[in-house]
């Protein structure tokens, strides 16, 4: 059963081995923010993944949330 973790992403262990994805779909949010991170536009992930532009905003809503929560420490 999918469960949702951040407003658009839900996670389900049946689903691409629980890990984050677009609600909806088995679209992984680390694949849309990789394709974004290879130089694809917005509009050419809407086309190869079949996800709309609100979508890829909440991948990259979630994926800043996640990162605002880490605290990395420079190693001395």
């Amino acid at each position: 059963m999918p469960k949702e973790v951040f407003p658009g992403i839900t996670v389900d262990p049946a689903v691409q081995h629980g890990r984050p994805c677009l609600a909806g779909t088995r679209t992984p949010v680390v694949s849309i923010v990789g394709a974004l991170a290879g130089g694809s536009s917005l509009e050419q992930v809407t086309l190869d993944y079949f996800v709309t532009e609100d979508q890829i905003r909440a991948a990259l809503a979630y994926v800043t949330h996640m990162l605002d929560s880490i605290h990395v420490y420079a190693a001395s």
